[in-house]
Protein backbone atom coordinates (compact mmCIF):
# COMPACT_ATOMS: atom_id res chain seq x y z
CA UNK A 1 0.00 0.00 0.00
CA UNK A 2 1.11 3.25 -1.05
CA UNK A 3 2.60 6.03 1.55
CA UNK A 4 -1.03 7.88 0.60
CA UNK A 5 -2.87 4.92 1.82
CA UNK A 6 -2.69 3.20 5.47
CA UNK A 7 -4.10 -0.50 6.51
CA UNK A 8 -5.86 -0.10 9.75
CA UNK A 9 -3.24 -1.94 11.12
CA UNK A 10 -0.67 0.43 9.84
CA UNK A 11 -3.25 3.27 11.20
CA UNK A 12 -3.23 1.59 14.70
CA UNK A 13 0.52 1.32 15.16
CA UNK A 14 1.09 5.09 14.15
CA UNK A 15 -1.74 5.82 16.70
CA UNK A 16 -0.80 3.34 19.16
CA UNK A 17 -4.06 2.46 19.41
CA UNK A 18 -6.16 -0.72 18.62
CA UNK A 19 -7.57 -1.00 15.53
CA UNK A 20 -10.64 -1.44 16.99
CA UNK A 21 -10.19 2.09 18.05
CA UNK A 22 -8.88 3.07 14.04
CA UNK A 23 -12.53 1.58 12.92
CA UNK A 24 -14.32 3.54 15.01
CA UNK A 25 -12.21 7.18 14.33
CA UNK A 26 -13.49 5.65 10.69
CA UNK A 27 -16.77 5.73 11.19
CA UNK A 28 -17.06 8.93 13.23
CA UNK A 29 -15.25 10.37 10.71
CA UNK A 30 -12.14 11.51 12.80
CA UNK A 31 -9.82 10.16 10.52
CA UNK A 32 -10.40 10.09 6.58
CA UNK A 33 -10.52 6.70 5.17
CA UNK A 34 -12.88 4.74 2.88
CA UNK A 35 -14.63 1.37 2.70
CA UNK A 36 -13.72 -0.38 -0.28
CA UNK A 37 -15.44 -4.08 -0.45
CA UNK A 38 -14.95 -5.44 3.06
CA UNK A 39 -12.06 -3.53 4.20
CA UNK A 40 -10.81 -0.08 5.25
CA UNK A 41 -8.27 2.12 3.54
CA UNK A 42 -7.44 5.48 5.76
CA UNK A 43 -5.65 8.62 4.06
CA UNK A 44 -2.23 8.91 5.84
CA UNK A 45 -2.10 12.81 6.02
CA UNK A 46 -5.45 12.33 8.00
CA UNK A 47 -3.46 10.09 10.82
CA UNK A 48 -0.58 12.65 10.80
CA UNK A 49 -3.25 15.56 11.39
CA UNK A 50 -5.30 13.57 13.85
CA UNK A 51 -1.83 12.71 16.01
CA UNK A 52 -1.15 16.64 16.15
CA UNK A 53 -4.99 17.46 16.83
CA UNK A 54 -5.50 19.70 19.90
CA UNK A 55 -2.00 20.63 19.86
CA UNK A 56 -2.53 23.81 18.41
CA UNK A 57 -4.30 26.35 21.07
CA UNK A 58 -4.90 29.39 18.41
CA UNK A 59 -7.83 26.65 17.24
CA UNK A 60 -9.97 26.98 20.54
CA UNK A 61 -12.61 29.04 20.24
CA UNK A 62 -14.92 29.82 23.49
CA UNK A 63 -18.30 29.55 23.87
CA UNK A 64 -19.49 33.16 23.32
CA UNK A 65 -23.05 34.63 24.01
CA UNK A 66 -24.61 37.58 21.13
CA UNK A 67 -22.58 40.14 20.68
CA UNK A 68 -25.58 42.27 18.85
CA UNK A 69 -28.07 44.56 20.85
CA UNK A 70 -30.39 44.47 17.94
CA UNK A 71 -32.92 42.16 17.29
CA UNK A 72 -34.41 40.75 13.73
CA UNK A 73 -37.87 40.59 12.85
CA UNK A 74 -37.48 36.31 12.75
CA UNK A 75 -35.20 34.64 14.72
CA UNK A 76 -33.88 31.40 14.34
CA UNK A 77 -30.97 29.07 16.68
CA UNK A 78 -29.07 26.82 14.56
CA UNK A 79 -27.74 23.55 16.13
CA UNK A 80 -24.86 21.29 14.59
CA UNK A 81 -23.99 24.18 12.48
CA UNK A 82 -21.05 23.21 10.37
CA UNK A 83 -19.68 25.56 8.64
CA UNK A 84 -23.48 27.90 8.27
CA UNK A 85 -23.85 26.10 4.59
CA UNK A 86 -28.01 26.25 5.43
CA UNK A 87 -27.69 29.22 8.03
CA UNK A 88 -26.64 31.23 4.60
CA UNK A 89 -29.57 30.13 2.85
CA UNK A 90 -31.89 31.32 5.97
CA UNK A 91 -30.18 34.45 5.91
CA UNK A 92 -30.75 35.18 2.12
CA UNK A 93 -34.30 34.94 2.84
CA UNK A 94 -34.50 37.20 5.73
CA UNK A 95 -33.91 34.69 8.87
CA UNK A 96 -31.70 35.64 10.98
CA UNK A 97 -29.36 33.29 12.78
CA UNK A 98 -29.01 34.52 16.48
CA UNK A 99 -26.90 31.67 17.49
CA UNK A 100 -24.70 28.73 16.50
CA UNK A 101 -23.87 25.19 18.13
CA UNK A 102 -20.87 23.43 16.98
CA UNK A 103 -18.46 21.05 18.92
CA UNK A 104 -15.76 20.84 15.73
CA UNK A 105 -12.44 22.96 16.32
CA UNK A 106 -12.03 24.03 12.83
CA UNK A 107 -15.78 24.40 12.71
CA UNK A 108 -16.23 26.64 15.52
CA UNK A 109 -13.45 28.95 14.19
CA UNK A 110 -15.06 29.12 10.62
CA UNK A 111 -18.34 30.40 12.29
CA UNK A 112 -16.27 32.56 14.55
CA UNK A 113 -14.89 34.30 11.77
CA UNK A 114 -17.45 34.98 9.46
CA UNK A 115 -19.70 35.52 12.06
CA UNK A 116 -18.27 37.39 14.85
CA UNK A 117 -21.57 38.64 16.61
CA UNK A 118 -23.57 35.16 16.41
CA UNK A 119 -23.23 33.37 19.63
CA UNK A 120 -21.69 30.07 19.70
CA UNK A 121 -21.63 27.51 22.07
CA UNK A 122 -20.48 23.66 21.98
CA UNK A 123 -22.08 20.16 23.06
CA UNK A 124 -25.77 20.55 23.56
CA UNK A 125 -25.70 18.44 26.14
CA UNK A 126 -24.19 20.95 28.07
CA UNK A 127 -26.82 23.60 28.15
CA UNK A 128 -30.30 24.04 29.20
CA UNK A 129 -33.20 25.22 27.03
CA UNK A 130 -32.83 28.46 29.74
CA UNK A 131 -28.72 28.53 29.10
CA UNK A 132 -29.47 28.97 25.25
CA UNK A 133 -32.10 31.30 25.57
CA UNK A 134 -29.34 33.51 27.63
CA UNK A 135 -26.52 33.32 25.02
CA UNK A 136 -28.69 33.88 22.05
CA UNK A 137 -29.51 37.19 24.22
CA UNK A 138 -33.48 35.70 24.11
CA UNK A 139 -35.90 36.88 27.20
CA UNK A 140 -37.26 33.69 29.06
CA UNK A 141 -40.84 33.88 26.96
CA UNK A 142 -39.71 35.66 23.72
CA UNK A 143 -40.61 34.30 20.79
CA UNK A 144 -38.17 31.85 18.59
CA UNK A 145 -39.51 31.72 15.01
CA UNK A 146 -37.41 28.70 14.02
CA UNK A 147 -34.47 26.07 15.43
CA UNK A 148 -33.03 24.07 12.76
CA UNK A 149 -30.11 21.73 12.77
CA UNK A 150 -28.51 18.80 10.92
CA UNK A 151 -27.80 16.00 14.34
CA UNK A 152 -24.69 13.87 13.43
CA UNK A 153 -26.07 11.59 10.86
CA UNK A 154 -23.51 8.78 10.91
CA UNK A 155 -25.67 6.63 13.57
CA UNK A 156 -28.45 6.42 10.65
CA UNK A 157 -25.57 6.28 7.23
CA UNK A 158 -25.50 3.23 5.42
CA UNK A 159 -22.19 3.12 4.74
CA UNK A 160 -21.71 2.74 8.70
CA UNK A 161 -22.93 -0.13 10.96
CA UNK A 162 -26.44 1.95 11.45
CA UNK A 163 -26.35 1.48 15.16
CA UNK A 164 -28.89 4.53 15.33
CA UNK A 165 -29.75 5.76 18.18
CA UNK A 166 -27.52 3.34 20.38
CA UNK A 167 -24.65 5.57 18.70
CA UNK A 168 -23.97 8.53 20.90
CA UNK A 169 -24.47 10.81 18.28
CA UNK A 170 -27.92 8.83 18.06
CA UNK A 171 -28.58 10.22 21.26
CA UNK A 172 -27.22 13.62 20.23
CA UNK A 173 -30.26 13.41 18.08
CA UNK A 174 -32.85 12.67 20.42
CA UNK A 175 -31.44 15.96 22.81
CA UNK A 176 -31.95 17.70 19.78
CA UNK A 177 -35.96 16.97 19.83
CA UNK A 178 -36.25 17.07 23.48
CA UNK A 179 -34.68 20.84 23.17
CA UNK A 180 -36.73 21.42 20.36
CA UNK A 181 -39.78 20.43 22.68
CA UNK A 182 -38.91 22.40 25.40
CA UNK A 183 -37.95 25.74 23.53
CA UNK A 184 -41.10 25.87 21.32
CA UNK A 185 -40.19 27.17 18.23
CA UNK A 186 -42.86 28.33 15.39
CA UNK A 187 -41.04 26.05 13.22
CA UNK A 188 -38.33 23.64 13.86
CA UNK A 189 -36.60 21.79 10.66
CA UNK A 190 -34.00 19.01 10.63
CA UNK A 191 -31.60 17.71 8.16
CA UNK A 192 -30.38 14.41 7.87
CA UNK A 193 -28.93 11.56 5.24
CA UNK A 194 -31.54 9.07 3.46
CA UNK A 195 -30.33 6.08 5.56
CA UNK A 196 -32.74 7.90 8.12
CA UNK A 197 -35.56 6.52 6.25
CA UNK A 198 -34.74 2.79 6.88
CA UNK A 199 -32.76 3.29 9.93
CA UNK A 200 -34.06 0.79 12.51
CA UNK A 201 -34.86 1.69 16.67
CA UNK A 202 -32.33 -1.00 17.46
CA UNK A 203 -29.57 -2.47 14.99
CA UNK A 204 -29.17 -6.30 14.77
CA UNK A 205 -25.65 -6.66 12.48
CA UNK A 206 -26.31 -8.73 9.81
CA UNK A 207 -24.35 -11.87 10.85
CA UNK A 208 -26.77 -12.29 13.44
CA UNK A 209 -29.59 -12.59 11.01
CA UNK A 210 -31.12 -15.21 9.21
CA UNK A 211 -32.49 -18.67 9.75
CA UNK A 212 -30.54 -19.81 13.09
CA UNK A 213 -31.54 -16.39 14.66
CA UNK A 214 -34.69 -15.39 15.95
CA UNK A 215 -37.04 -13.28 13.86
CA UNK A 216 -36.49 -9.27 14.00
CA UNK A 217 -38.28 -7.71 16.59
CA UNK A 218 -40.33 -4.36 16.31
CA UNK A 219 -37.48 -2.12 16.87
CA UNK A 220 -35.19 -3.71 14.82
CA UNK A 221 -37.48 -3.38 11.39
CA UNK A 222 -36.76 -0.61 9.40
CA UNK A 223 -37.70 3.08 9.84
CA UNK A 224 -38.60 2.55 13.69
CA UNK A 225 -35.81 4.88 14.34
CA UNK A 226 -38.34 7.87 12.32
CA UNK A 227 -41.33 6.48 13.72
CA UNK A 228 -40.05 7.12 17.05
CA UNK A 229 -38.57 10.48 15.86
CA UNK A 230 -41.84 11.27 14.76
CA UNK A 231 -43.69 9.94 17.80
CA UNK A 232 -41.24 12.13 19.60
CA UNK A 233 -42.64 15.55 17.64
CA UNK A 234 -46.43 14.39 17.87
CA UNK A 235 -45.80 14.39 21.24
CA UNK A 236 -44.50 17.83 21.73
CA UNK A 237 -47.62 19.11 19.38
CA UNK A 238 -45.80 19.72 16.26
CA UNK A 239 -47.30 19.23 12.41
CA UNK A 240 -44.67 16.51 10.89
CA UNK A 241 -43.96 16.64 7.04
CA UNK A 242 -40.91 15.54 5.50
CA UNK A 243 -39.28 14.12 2.11
CA UNK A 244 -36.58 13.24 0.86
CA UNK A 245 -34.74 15.86 -1.76
CA UNK A 246 -32.21 16.42 -4.36
CA UNK A 247 -30.39 19.31 -3.50
CA UNK A 248 -30.21 20.19 -7.63
CA UNK A 249 -34.25 20.55 -7.97
CA UNK A 250 -33.40 23.99 -5.34
CA UNK A 251 -30.39 25.41 -7.20
CA UNK A 252 -27.59 23.66 -6.48
CA UNK A 253 -25.14 22.27 -9.04
CA UNK A 254 -24.89 19.68 -6.78
CA UNK A 255 -27.05 16.03 -7.01
CA UNK A 256 -27.33 15.53 -3.05
CA UNK A 257 -30.32 13.82 -1.30
CA UNK A 258 -30.98 14.84 2.21
CA UNK A 259 -34.01 14.07 4.13
CA UNK A 260 -35.80 17.30 5.45
CA UNK A 261 -38.56 17.25 8.26
CA UNK A 262 -40.38 19.96 8.85
CA UNK A 263 -42.58 20.71 11.93
CA UNK A 264 -44.48 23.56 12.94
CA UNK A 265 -46.30 24.22 16.41
CA UNK A 266 -49.57 25.06 15.21
CA UNK A 267 -50.27 21.89 14.08
CA UNK A 268 -50.81 22.55 10.40
CA UNK A 269 -49.00 20.00 8.39
CA UNK A 270 -46.31 22.38 6.46
CA UNK A 271 -46.19 21.80 2.58
CA UNK A 272 -43.34 20.20 0.42
CA UNK A 273 -40.23 22.18 -0.33
CA UNK A 274 -40.96 23.84 -3.99
CA UNK A 275 -38.62 23.13 -7.24
CA UNK A 276 -37.34 25.72 -8.74
CA UNK A 277 -35.00 23.42 -11.10
CA UNK A 278 -35.80 20.15 -12.87
CA UNK A 279 -34.11 17.54 -14.81
CA UNK A 280 -34.45 17.83 -18.12
CA UNK A 281 -36.71 20.68 -17.79
CA UNK A 282 -39.75 19.14 -16.19
CA UNK A 283 -42.62 21.23 -15.77
CA UNK A 284 -40.81 24.17 -18.01
CA UNK A 285 -38.62 24.56 -14.93
CA UNK A 286 -35.06 25.74 -15.66
CA UNK A 287 -32.79 22.47 -16.54
CA UNK A 288 -29.96 21.87 -13.24
CA UNK A 289 -27.18 23.86 -13.05
CA UNK A 290 -24.06 22.53 -14.34
CA UNK A 291 -20.72 22.43 -12.92
CA UNK A 292 -19.46 24.49 -15.45
CA UNK A 293 -21.98 27.59 -15.01
CA UNK A 294 -20.91 27.41 -10.87
CA UNK A 295 -17.33 27.19 -11.55
CA UNK A 296 -17.31 30.12 -14.57
CA UNK A 297 -15.30 32.87 -13.66
CA UNK A 298 -13.17 31.15 -10.74
CA UNK A 299 -9.93 31.93 -11.06
CA UNK A 300 -7.20 29.25 -12.90
CA UNK A 301 -4.41 30.47 -10.06
CA UNK A 302 -4.54 30.02 -6.06
CA UNK A 303 -6.33 26.78 -5.42
CA UNK A 304 -5.37 24.63 -2.61
CA UNK A 305 -5.86 20.96 -2.72
CA UNK A 306 -4.64 17.57 -2.08
CA UNK A 307 -3.10 15.99 -4.84
CA UNK A 308 -3.81 12.37 -6.46
CA UNK A 309 -0.68 9.92 -5.65
CA UNK A 310 1.43 9.95 -8.93
CA UNK A 311 0.72 6.18 -9.72
CA UNK A 312 -2.83 7.17 -10.14
CA UNK A 313 -2.60 10.21 -12.07
CA UNK A 314 -0.83 7.94 -15.21
CA UNK A 315 -4.70 6.81 -15.44
CA UNK A 316 -6.35 9.70 -14.87
CA UNK A 317 -4.47 11.64 -17.86
CA UNK A 318 -6.42 8.96 -19.99
CA UNK A 319 -9.48 10.03 -19.08
CA UNK A 320 -12.01 13.04 -20.43
CA UNK A 321 -14.45 14.67 -18.44
CA UNK A 322 -17.20 13.05 -17.37
CA UNK A 323 -15.36 9.47 -17.62
CA UNK A 324 -14.02 7.13 -14.99
CA UNK A 325 -12.17 3.95 -14.69
CA UNK A 326 -14.58 1.99 -17.13
CA UNK A 327 -13.47 4.21 -19.97
CA UNK A 328 -9.86 3.41 -19.28
CA UNK A 329 -8.49 0.77 -21.92
CA UNK A 330 -9.38 -2.66 -20.68
CA UNK A 331 -6.30 -4.25 -20.43
CA UNK A 332 -5.16 -1.68 -18.02
CA UNK A 333 -8.34 -1.72 -15.81
CA UNK A 334 -7.71 -4.50 -13.40
CA UNK A 335 -3.76 -3.17 -13.01
CA UNK A 336 -5.69 0.44 -11.86
CA UNK A 337 -8.41 -0.55 -9.86
CA UNK A 338 -6.27 -3.71 -7.97
CA UNK A 339 -8.33 -6.15 -6.19
CA UNK A 340 -11.49 -3.65 -6.00
CA UNK A 341 -11.38 -4.77 -9.58
CA UNK A 342 -13.12 -7.95 -8.30
CA UNK A 343 -15.54 -6.45 -5.61
CA UNK A 344 -19.03 -5.86 -6.44
CA UNK A 345 -21.30 -2.70 -6.99
CA UNK A 346 -20.92 -0.27 -10.09
CA UNK A 347 -17.67 1.41 -8.90
CA UNK A 348 -18.87 4.25 -10.39
CA UNK A 349 -16.36 6.51 -7.96
CA UNK A 350 -12.93 4.81 -9.16
CA UNK A 351 -11.07 7.25 -11.28
CA UNK A 352 -13.92 9.49 -11.48
CA UNK A 353 -13.38 12.26 -13.76
CA UNK A 354 -16.65 15.07 -12.96
CA UNK A 355 -18.57 15.76 -16.09
CA UNK A 356 -18.90 20.14 -17.54
CA UNK A 357 -21.91 19.75 -18.62
CA UNK A 358 -24.23 17.85 -15.51
CA UNK A 359 -24.21 18.56 -11.37
CA UNK A 360 -21.56 17.53 -9.31
CA UNK A 361 -22.21 14.33 -7.59
CA UNK A 362 -22.45 14.71 -3.62
CA UNK A 363 -19.30 16.25 -2.18
CA UNK A 364 -17.80 13.91 0.32
CA UNK A 365 -15.16 14.98 3.09
CA UNK A 366 -11.75 14.12 1.06
CA UNK A 367 -11.88 13.90 -2.69
CA UNK A 368 -9.03 11.98 -4.04
CA UNK A 369 -10.09 8.16 -1.74
CA UNK A 370 -10.32 5.86 -4.49
CA UNK A 371 -13.81 4.98 -4.65
CA UNK A 372 -15.18 8.41 -4.25
CA UNK A 373 -13.00 10.49 -6.16
CA UNK A 374 -14.06 13.95 -7.12
CA UNK A 375 -10.78 14.66 -10.03
CA UNK A 376 -11.55 18.04 -11.96
CA UNK A 377 -12.99 17.53 -15.19
CA UNK A 378 -9.43 18.07 -17.12
CA UNK A 379 -6.80 19.53 -14.75
CA UNK A 380 -4.97 16.33 -12.94
CA UNK A 381 -6.09 17.00 -9.05
CA UNK A 382 -8.74 16.31 -7.15
CA UNK A 383 -11.49 19.41 -6.40
CA UNK A 384 -9.78 22.11 -4.76
CA UNK A 385 -11.48 24.15 -1.57
CA UNK A 386 -12.43 27.41 -4.21
CA UNK A 387 -14.57 24.93 -6.50
CA UNK A 388 -16.08 23.34 -3.52
CA UNK A 389 -17.22 26.33 -1.94
CA UNK A 390 -18.79 27.37 -5.41
CA UNK A 391 -20.36 24.02 -5.80
CA UNK A 392 -22.14 24.40 -1.78
CA UNK A 393 -22.58 27.80 -2.91
CA UNK A 394 -20.38 29.99 -0.44
CA UNK A 395 -19.48 33.06 -0.96
CA UNK A 396 -16.17 33.31 -2.62
CA UNK A 397 -15.05 35.65 0.63
CA UNK A 398 -16.41 32.73 3.16
CA UNK A 399 -13.34 31.86 5.21
CA UNK A 400 -13.36 28.27 5.61
CA UNK A 401 -10.53 27.58 8.79
CA UNK A 402 -8.68 25.00 9.25
CA UNK A 403 -6.02 22.31 8.51
CA UNK A 404 -7.22 21.84 4.16
CA UNK A 405 -9.00 18.22 5.39
CA UNK A 406 -10.63 20.07 8.00
CA UNK A 407 -11.63 22.55 5.58
CA UNK A 408 -13.26 19.54 3.14
CA UNK A 409 -14.03 17.81 5.89
CA UNK A 410 -17.00 21.33 6.36
CA UNK A 411 -17.51 22.47 3.32
CA UNK A 412 -17.92 18.07 2.37
CA UNK A 413 -20.70 18.35 5.20
CA UNK A 414 -22.22 21.55 4.52
CA UNK A 415 -26.19 21.59 3.71
CA UNK A 416 -26.09 23.64 0.22
CA UNK A 417 -26.92 27.01 1.01
CA UNK A 418 -29.94 26.49 -2.05
CA UNK A 419 -31.50 24.05 -0.08
CA UNK A 420 -31.28 26.35 3.27
CA UNK A 421 -33.03 28.84 0.84
CA UNK A 422 -35.93 26.61 0.02
CA UNK A 423 -36.18 25.67 3.50
CA UNK A 424 -36.88 29.10 4.40
CA UNK A 425 -39.12 30.37 1.44
CA UNK A 426 -41.84 27.44 2.46
CA UNK A 427 -41.56 28.52 5.77
CA UNK A 428 -41.90 32.03 4.98
CA UNK A 429 -45.18 31.41 2.88
CA UNK A 430 -46.70 29.36 5.46
CA UNK A 431 -46.31 32.38 7.45
CA UNK A 432 -48.09 34.62 5.00
CA UNK A 433 -50.96 32.16 4.81
CA UNK A 434 -49.21 31.58 0.64
CA UNK A 435 -50.62 28.31 -1.37
CA UNK A 436 -47.43 26.53 -1.94
CA UNK A 437 -46.74 25.29 -5.48
CA UNK A 438 -47.27 21.70 -6.54
CA UNK A 439 -45.79 19.49 -9.36
CA UNK A 440 -48.24 16.54 -9.42
CA UNK A 441 -45.57 13.55 -8.97
CA UNK A 442 -42.74 15.68 -8.72
CA UNK A 443 -39.27 13.08 -8.58
CA UNK A 444 -38.00 15.06 -5.70
CA UNK A 445 -35.26 12.19 -5.42
CA UNK A 446 -33.91 9.15 -7.44
CA UNK A 447 -35.58 7.15 -4.98
CA UNK A 448 -39.94 6.15 -4.70
CA UNK A 449 -42.23 6.70 -1.66
CA UNK A 450 -39.96 9.01 0.45
CA UNK A 451 -42.64 11.67 1.21
CA UNK A 452 -44.23 11.17 4.32
CA UNK A 453 -47.39 10.25 3.56
CA UNK A 454 -46.10 7.25 1.58
CA UNK A 455 -43.29 6.59 4.21
CA UNK A 456 -46.02 5.49 6.56
CA UNK A 457 -47.91 3.56 4.61
CA UNK A 458 -44.80 1.35 3.79
CA UNK A 459 -43.59 1.53 6.86
CA UNK A 460 -46.66 0.45 8.59
CA UNK A 461 -46.37 -2.17 6.46
CA UNK A 462 -43.38 -3.80 7.64
CA UNK A 463 -44.60 -3.87 11.22
CA UNK A 464 -47.16 -6.64 13.08
CA UNK A 465 -50.87 -6.23 12.45
CA UNK A 466 -50.81 -5.83 16.13
CA UNK A 467 -48.49 -2.42 16.17
CA UNK A 468 -50.46 -0.55 13.80
CA UNK A 469 -53.58 0.51 15.65
CA UNK A 470 -51.07 1.62 18.50
CA UNK A 471 -48.67 3.63 16.06
CA UNK A 472 -51.78 4.98 14.24
CA UNK A 473 -52.79 6.49 16.69
CA UNK A 474 -49.49 8.17 18.23
CA UNK A 475 -48.59 9.18 14.90
CA UNK A 476 -51.75 10.80 13.03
Amino acid sequence: MSNEYLSVKEASEQLSCSEQYVRKLLRYGEIGGEQISNRWIVAAESVAEYRCKGENPSIFIPDRGRRSFSKPTLKALSFFSGCMGLDLGLEQEGIEVLLACEIDLAARKTIASNRPDVALIGDIRDYSAAAIRAKAGLSPNEEIDLIVGGPPCQAFSSAGKRQGFDDERGNVFLTFIDLIAELRPKFAVIENVRGLLSAPLQHRPHEMRGKDYPILAQDEKRGGALLFIIRRLKAAGYSVSFNLYNAANFGSPQQRERVVIACSRDGEKLPYLTPTYADKGLYELPQWRTLREVLDGLPNDGHHFIKFPEKRLKYYRLLKPGQNWRNLPAELQPEALGASYHAGGGKTGFYRRLAWDKPSPTLVTHPAMPATDLAHPEADRPLSIEEYKRIQEFPDNWSIEGSLLAQYKQVGNAVPRSLGRAIARMLLAHLKGEASIVYPDFPYSRYHKTDDESWMLETLGHLEETSIEQLSLNLV
